[in-house]
Protein backbone atom coordinates (compact mmCIF):
# COMPACT_ATOMS: atom_id res chain seq x y z
CA UNK A 1 0.00 0.00 0.00
CA UNK A 2 1.30 4.13 -0.58
CA UNK A 3 -0.39 5.49 2.36
CA UNK A 4 -0.83 9.43 1.55
CA UNK A 5 -3.32 10.13 4.65
CA UNK A 6 -0.80 11.75 6.67
CA UNK A 7 -2.93 14.86 7.48
CA UNK A 8 -5.70 12.48 8.80
CA UNK A 9 -2.95 10.32 10.38
CA UNK A 10 0.71 8.96 10.41
CA UNK A 11 0.63 5.56 9.98
CA UNK A 12 3.72 5.55 8.84
CA UNK A 13 5.85 6.32 12.43
CA UNK A 14 9.61 5.79 13.43
CA UNK A 15 10.07 2.67 14.33
CA UNK A 16 10.70 3.34 18.12
CA UNK A 17 7.17 4.52 18.94
CA UNK A 18 5.27 1.02 18.96
CA UNK A 19 7.64 -0.58 20.94
CA UNK A 20 7.36 2.25 23.52
CA UNK A 21 3.78 1.73 23.02
CA UNK A 22 3.90 -2.19 23.75
CA UNK A 23 6.43 -1.64 27.13
CA UNK A 24 4.21 0.88 28.37
CA UNK A 25 1.18 -1.59 28.13
CA UNK A 26 3.39 -4.16 30.12
CA UNK A 27 5.34 -1.88 32.16
CA UNK A 28 3.44 1.18 33.23
CA UNK A 29 -0.05 2.27 35.49
CA UNK A 30 -1.39 5.43 36.39
CA UNK A 31 0.39 8.79 37.31
CA UNK A 32 -0.19 10.05 40.56
CA UNK A 33 -1.97 6.97 41.14
CA UNK A 34 0.46 5.20 43.85
CA UNK A 35 3.75 5.01 45.32
CA UNK A 36 4.32 1.49 43.41
CA UNK A 37 7.08 1.20 40.32
CA UNK A 38 4.56 0.85 37.55
CA UNK A 39 2.92 3.94 39.14
CA UNK A 40 5.92 5.91 39.45
CA UNK A 41 7.40 4.69 36.12
CA UNK A 42 3.76 5.68 34.67
CA UNK A 43 4.56 9.59 35.81
CA UNK A 44 8.02 9.51 34.95
CA UNK A 45 6.77 9.02 31.19
CA UNK A 46 4.52 11.98 31.26
CA UNK A 47 7.04 14.19 32.58
CA UNK A 48 9.65 13.05 30.29
CA UNK A 49 6.78 13.57 27.41
CA UNK A 50 6.11 16.82 28.73
CA UNK A 51 9.62 17.89 28.88
CA UNK A 52 10.67 16.92 25.74
CA UNK A 53 7.53 19.10 24.18
CA UNK A 54 8.52 22.00 25.58
CA UNK A 55 12.05 21.29 24.39
CA UNK A 56 10.49 21.27 20.68
CA UNK A 57 8.33 23.70 20.89
CA UNK A 58 9.96 26.25 23.17
CA UNK A 59 7.68 26.24 26.25
CA UNK A 60 9.41 27.98 29.60
CA UNK A 61 7.85 25.13 31.68
CA UNK A 62 7.32 21.55 31.09
CA UNK A 63 3.95 22.13 33.67
CA UNK A 64 2.32 24.23 30.70
CA UNK A 65 2.19 21.08 28.63
CA UNK A 66 -1.00 19.60 28.84
CA UNK A 67 -1.64 15.94 27.85
CA UNK A 68 -5.16 16.11 25.51
CA UNK A 69 -6.55 13.46 24.06
CA UNK A 70 -6.49 14.65 20.33
CA UNK A 71 -6.27 18.33 19.22
CA UNK A 72 -10.20 18.68 19.53
CA UNK A 73 -9.82 18.20 23.21
CA UNK A 74 -6.76 20.74 23.40
CA UNK A 75 -9.35 23.19 21.22
CA UNK A 76 -12.07 22.94 23.53
CA UNK A 77 -10.13 24.04 26.49
CA UNK A 78 -8.39 26.76 24.87
CA UNK A 79 -11.83 27.86 23.30
CA UNK A 80 -14.01 27.77 26.33
CA UNK A 81 -11.18 29.17 28.81
CA UNK A 82 -11.22 32.36 26.48
CA UNK A 83 -14.09 32.64 24.56
CA UNK A 84 -17.67 33.51 26.49
CA UNK A 85 -21.53 32.90 25.01
CA UNK A 86 -22.15 35.52 22.35
CA UNK A 87 -18.35 36.48 22.22
CA UNK A 88 -17.23 37.95 19.07
CA UNK A 89 -14.10 35.82 17.15
CA UNK A 90 -12.20 36.22 14.50
CA UNK A 91 -11.36 33.58 12.41
CA UNK A 92 -9.90 32.19 8.99
CA UNK A 93 -11.49 30.64 6.46
CA UNK A 94 -10.05 27.90 6.53
CA UNK A 95 -11.01 26.14 9.95
CA UNK A 96 -11.46 22.82 10.99
CA UNK A 97 -14.92 21.54 12.75
CA UNK A 98 -12.43 21.10 15.20
CA UNK A 99 -12.95 24.82 15.98
CA UNK A 100 -15.96 26.06 14.45
CA UNK A 101 -17.82 23.43 16.44
CA UNK A 102 -17.37 24.43 19.54
CA UNK A 103 -17.68 28.49 18.93
CA UNK A 104 -21.04 27.63 17.18
CA UNK A 105 -21.82 25.45 20.44
CA UNK A 106 -20.98 29.07 22.05
CA UNK A 107 -23.07 31.17 19.72
CA UNK A 108 -20.68 33.07 19.26
CA UNK A 109 -20.68 35.98 16.52
CA UNK A 110 -18.22 34.81 14.19
CA UNK A 111 -15.93 36.82 11.68
CA UNK A 112 -14.43 35.03 8.91
CA UNK A 113 -11.30 36.31 7.08
CA UNK A 114 -12.40 33.93 3.88
CA UNK A 115 -9.52 35.17 1.23
CA UNK A 116 -8.27 33.09 -1.53
CA UNK A 117 -5.89 30.60 -1.14
CA UNK A 118 -2.12 31.10 -0.95
CA UNK A 119 -2.43 35.00 -0.32
CA UNK A 120 -1.18 35.63 2.87
CA UNK A 121 -0.80 39.28 2.29
CA UNK A 122 -4.48 39.68 1.69
CA UNK A 123 -5.59 37.46 4.50
CA UNK A 124 -3.61 40.06 7.24
CA UNK A 125 -4.65 42.85 5.50
CA UNK A 126 -8.12 41.58 5.84
CA UNK A 127 -7.56 40.32 9.59
CA UNK A 128 -5.97 43.68 10.87
CA UNK A 129 -8.91 45.19 9.45
CA UNK A 130 -11.91 43.75 11.81
CA UNK A 131 -9.46 42.41 14.70
CA UNK A 132 -9.82 45.79 16.81
CA UNK A 133 -13.61 44.38 16.79
CA UNK A 134 -13.03 40.82 18.05
CA UNK A 135 -12.81 39.40 21.66
CA UNK A 136 -10.64 36.42 20.78
CA UNK A 137 -9.05 35.06 17.57
CA UNK A 138 -8.55 30.77 16.44
CA UNK A 139 -6.76 30.63 13.52
CA UNK A 140 -5.42 27.57 12.06
CA UNK A 141 -1.71 27.67 11.14
CA UNK A 142 -1.95 24.99 8.17
CA UNK A 143 -5.20 24.25 6.35
CA UNK A 144 -5.71 20.64 6.41
CA UNK A 145 -7.85 20.68 3.04
CA UNK A 146 -5.21 22.47 1.01
CA UNK A 147 -1.99 22.46 2.87
CA UNK A 148 -1.75 26.51 3.01
CA UNK A 149 0.68 27.87 5.45
CA UNK A 150 -1.13 30.99 7.03
CA UNK A 151 0.55 33.80 8.11
CA UNK A 152 0.31 33.16 11.77
CA UNK A 153 3.06 34.68 13.54
CA UNK A 154 2.12 37.76 11.83
CA UNK A 155 -1.49 37.22 13.20
CA UNK A 156 0.24 36.66 16.49
CA UNK A 157 1.64 40.29 16.41
CA UNK A 158 -1.27 42.25 15.16
CA UNK A 159 -2.95 40.19 18.33
CA UNK A 160 -0.21 41.41 20.54
CA UNK A 161 -0.38 44.78 19.63
CA UNK A 162 -4.15 44.85 20.03
CA UNK A 163 -4.06 42.76 23.30
CA UNK A 164 -6.49 40.49 21.55
CA UNK A 165 -6.18 36.27 22.98
CA UNK A 166 -5.60 34.06 20.23
CA UNK A 167 -5.53 30.19 19.93
CA UNK A 168 -3.65 28.40 17.39
CA UNK A 169 -4.22 25.17 16.04
CA UNK A 170 -1.23 23.05 14.74
CA UNK A 171 -2.56 20.18 13.73
CA UNK A 172 -0.96 19.97 10.54
CA UNK A 173 1.74 22.10 11.26
CA UNK A 174 3.09 20.41 14.48
CA UNK A 175 6.57 18.16 13.27
CA UNK A 176 6.24 19.48 10.16
CA UNK A 177 6.61 23.48 10.90
CA UNK A 178 9.36 24.98 13.21
CA UNK A 179 7.61 26.57 16.65
CA UNK A 180 8.35 28.61 19.19
CA UNK A 181 5.52 29.79 21.61
CA UNK A 182 7.59 31.86 23.74
CA UNK A 183 8.01 34.23 20.54
CA UNK A 184 4.77 33.41 18.81
CA UNK A 185 3.02 34.72 22.15
CA UNK A 186 -0.16 33.13 21.68
CA UNK A 187 -2.24 32.39 24.64
CA UNK A 188 -2.75 28.14 23.48
CA UNK A 189 -1.33 25.98 21.23
CA UNK A 190 -3.40 22.89 20.27
CA UNK A 191 -1.74 19.80 18.76
CA UNK A 192 -2.59 16.16 18.22
CA UNK A 193 0.18 13.61 18.76
CA UNK A 194 -0.88 11.23 16.11
CA UNK A 195 -0.44 13.37 12.90
CA UNK A 196 2.96 15.82 12.46
CA UNK A 197 4.09 14.38 15.89
CA UNK A 198 4.01 10.39 14.12
CA UNK A 199 2.56 9.58 17.71
CA UNK A 200 -0.18 6.88 18.14
CA UNK A 201 -3.81 8.14 18.21
CA UNK A 202 -5.44 9.24 21.06
CA UNK A 203 -2.71 11.88 22.46
CA UNK A 204 -2.52 15.31 22.03
CA UNK A 205 -0.77 18.26 23.47
CA UNK A 206 -2.21 21.95 24.46
CA UNK A 207 0.59 24.25 25.25
CA UNK A 208 -0.60 27.03 27.68
CA UNK A 209 0.55 30.49 28.23
CA UNK A 210 -1.80 31.24 31.13
CA UNK A 211 -4.02 29.36 33.51
CA UNK A 212 -7.31 27.64 31.56
CA UNK A 213 -10.66 26.60 32.72
CA UNK A 214 -11.10 22.89 32.91
CA UNK A 215 -13.41 21.14 30.48
CA UNK A 216 -13.35 17.84 32.52
CA UNK A 217 -13.68 17.07 36.79
CA UNK A 218 -12.41 14.58 38.30
CA UNK A 219 -9.29 12.63 40.10
CA UNK A 220 -5.85 14.40 39.17
CA UNK A 221 -3.61 12.00 41.13
CA UNK A 222 -3.42 15.41 43.53
CA UNK A 223 -4.91 17.10 45.77
CA UNK A 224 -7.91 14.75 46.49
CA UNK A 225 -9.89 16.13 49.57
CA UNK A 226 -10.74 19.53 47.71
CA UNK A 227 -13.76 19.09 45.52
CA UNK A 228 -12.22 21.72 43.16
CA UNK A 229 -10.14 20.73 40.18
CA UNK A 230 -6.60 21.86 41.34
CA UNK A 231 -5.66 25.26 41.01
CA UNK A 232 -2.21 24.58 38.83
CA UNK A 233 -1.35 23.42 35.57
CA UNK A 234 -1.34 20.18 34.28
CA UNK A 235 -3.15 19.20 37.06
CA UNK A 236 -6.20 21.35 36.50
CA UNK A 237 -6.56 19.82 33.17
CA UNK A 238 -6.13 16.13 33.29
CA UNK A 239 -9.18 14.80 35.08
CA UNK A 240 -9.48 11.21 34.96
CA UNK A 241 -6.20 8.54 33.92
CA UNK A 242 -4.12 9.69 31.03
CA UNK A 243 -3.14 7.40 27.60
CA UNK A 244 -0.70 6.42 29.37
CA UNK A 245 0.65 4.11 26.56
CA UNK A 246 -0.09 6.68 24.15
CA UNK A 247 1.82 9.16 25.93
CA UNK A 248 4.87 6.41 25.77
CA UNK A 249 4.47 6.44 22.03
CA UNK A 250 4.28 10.10 21.53
CA UNK A 251 7.34 10.57 23.99
CA UNK A 252 9.52 8.11 21.52
CA UNK A 253 7.82 10.24 18.76
CA UNK A 254 8.83 13.53 20.05
CA UNK A 255 12.90 11.82 20.56
CA UNK A 256 12.70 10.71 16.86
CA UNK A 257 11.89 14.86 16.05
CA UNK A 258 14.30 16.32 18.14
CA UNK A 259 17.28 14.08 16.68
CA UNK A 260 16.32 15.10 13.02
CA UNK A 261 14.58 18.41 13.43
CA UNK A 262 11.38 19.66 11.83
CA UNK A 263 13.15 20.74 8.82
CA UNK A 264 13.76 16.98 7.46
CA UNK A 265 10.12 16.56 7.84
CA UNK A 266 9.60 19.24 6.36
CA UNK A 267 11.87 19.12 3.08
CA UNK A 268 11.21 15.33 2.60
CA UNK A 269 7.34 15.98 2.61
CA UNK A 270 7.70 18.66 0.26
CA UNK A 271 9.66 16.96 -1.63
CA UNK A 272 7.47 14.03 -2.02
CA UNK A 273 4.38 16.47 -2.75
CA UNK A 274 6.36 17.84 -6.01
CA UNK A 275 7.55 14.79 -7.14
CA UNK A 276 3.41 13.74 -7.15
CA UNK A 277 1.86 16.87 -8.28
CA UNK A 278 4.20 17.31 -11.24
CA UNK A 279 3.08 14.64 -13.08
CA UNK A 280 -0.85 14.78 -11.95
CA UNK A 281 -0.56 18.87 -13.35
CA UNK A 282 1.07 17.20 -16.83
CA UNK A 283 -2.04 15.05 -16.75
CA UNK A 284 -4.49 17.88 -17.68
CA UNK A 285 -7.14 15.20 -15.94
CA UNK A 286 -7.44 17.07 -12.69
CA UNK A 287 -7.81 20.54 -11.39
CA UNK A 288 -4.77 21.17 -8.75
CA UNK A 289 -5.12 23.19 -5.63
CA UNK A 290 -1.28 23.78 -4.70
CA UNK A 291 1.45 26.62 -4.91
CA UNK A 292 4.75 26.70 -6.06
CA UNK A 293 6.05 28.40 -2.72
CA UNK A 294 7.45 25.77 -0.36
CA UNK A 295 6.65 28.60 2.06
CA UNK A 296 2.91 28.74 1.57
CA UNK A 297 2.09 24.91 1.60
CA UNK A 298 3.24 21.95 3.26
CA UNK A 299 2.71 18.32 1.77
CA UNK A 300 -0.66 18.13 1.92
CA UNK A 301 -2.18 18.56 -1.78
CA UNK A 302 -6.19 18.88 -3.03
CA UNK A 303 -7.16 17.91 -6.30
CA UNK A 304 -10.57 17.44 -8.17
CA UNK A 305 -11.16 15.38 -11.39
CA UNK A 306 -12.53 16.75 -14.21
CA UNK A 307 -14.65 13.87 -15.30
CA UNK A 308 -15.37 11.58 -12.39
CA UNK A 309 -16.47 11.95 -8.76
CA UNK A 310 -14.12 12.78 -6.28
CA UNK A 311 -15.50 10.03 -3.75
CA UNK A 312 -15.28 6.86 -6.72
CA UNK A 313 -11.85 8.32 -7.62
CA UNK A 314 -10.73 7.93 -4.06
CA UNK A 315 -12.20 4.50 -3.97
CA UNK A 316 -10.21 3.72 -7.00
CA UNK A 317 -7.45 4.65 -5.66
CA UNK A 318 -7.94 2.67 -2.22
CA UNK A 319 -9.09 -0.81 -4.55
CA UNK A 320 -5.71 0.15 -6.44
CA UNK A 321 -4.00 0.24 -3.18
CA UNK A 322 -3.22 4.05 -2.76
CA UNK A 323 -4.59 5.81 0.82
CA UNK A 324 -5.93 9.02 0.35
CA UNK A 325 -9.32 10.61 1.56
CA UNK A 326 -12.08 12.16 0.28
CA UNK A 327 -14.82 14.85 0.94
CA UNK A 328 -15.13 18.08 3.01
CA UNK A 329 -12.33 16.44 5.52
CA UNK A 330 -14.15 17.89 8.37
CA UNK A 331 -13.41 21.01 6.93
CA UNK A 332 -16.58 22.63 4.85
CA UNK A 333 -15.59 26.04 6.01
CA UNK A 334 -12.67 25.63 4.22
CA UNK A 335 -14.70 24.47 1.07
CA UNK A 336 -16.54 27.42 1.00
CA UNK A 337 -13.95 29.69 1.15
CA UNK A 338 -12.29 27.50 -1.59
CA UNK A 339 -15.08 27.29 -3.92
CA UNK A 340 -15.09 23.02 -3.92
CA UNK A 341 -18.07 23.07 -1.17
CA UNK A 342 -20.00 21.31 -3.71
CA UNK A 343 -17.74 18.65 -4.78
CA UNK A 344 -14.52 18.18 -1.89
CA UNK A 345 -11.79 17.30 -3.10
CA UNK A 346 -9.43 14.37 -3.00
CA UNK A 347 -6.75 14.49 -0.67
CA UNK A 348 -3.08 13.15 -0.90
CA UNK A 349 -0.98 14.01 2.00
CA UNK A 350 2.75 13.04 2.45
CA UNK A 351 4.89 11.99 4.84
CA UNK A 352 8.82 11.62 5.50
CA UNK A 353 8.87 8.25 5.01
CA UNK A 354 7.17 7.95 1.84
CA UNK A 355 9.46 7.64 -1.17
CA UNK A 356 9.59 8.95 -4.45
CA UNK A 357 8.88 5.86 -6.72
CA UNK A 358 6.05 5.57 -4.35
CA UNK A 359 5.10 9.35 -5.38
CA UNK A 360 5.92 7.93 -9.06
CA UNK A 361 3.90 4.75 -9.00
CA UNK A 362 0.39 7.00 -7.48
CA UNK A 363 1.07 9.24 -10.06
CA UNK A 364 0.91 6.52 -12.84
CA UNK A 365 -2.09 4.48 -11.13
CA UNK A 366 -3.86 7.83 -11.16
CA UNK A 367 -3.07 8.41 -14.55
CA UNK A 368 -4.58 5.45 -15.33
CA UNK A 369 -7.78 5.06 -13.24
CA UNK A 370 -8.57 8.86 -14.93
CA UNK A 371 -8.21 7.60 -18.32
CA UNK A 372 -10.84 5.29 -17.65
CA UNK A 373 -13.17 7.71 -16.73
Amino acid sequence: MIYLDTAATSLLKPETVAPAVLRAMGHMASPGRGGHVPAMEAAACCYRCREKAANLFHVAEPERVVLTFNATHGLNIAIRSLVRPGARVLISGYEHNAVTRPLHALRARLSVVNTPLYQPEAFLREAEARIGRADAVVCTQVSNVFGYILPVRELAALCRVQGKPLIVDASQSAGVLPLDFEALGADFVAMPGHKGLMGPQGTGLLLCKNDARPLLYGGSGSDSRAQDMPDYLPDRLEAGTPNVCGVAGLSAALDWLLANGTEVVRTAEWARLRALAEPLAASGRLRLFDSASEALQTGVLSVQPLAMDCDLFAQALAEAGVAVRSGLHCAPLAHLTAGTVERGTVRFSTSPFNSRLQMARAAEICEKILKKA
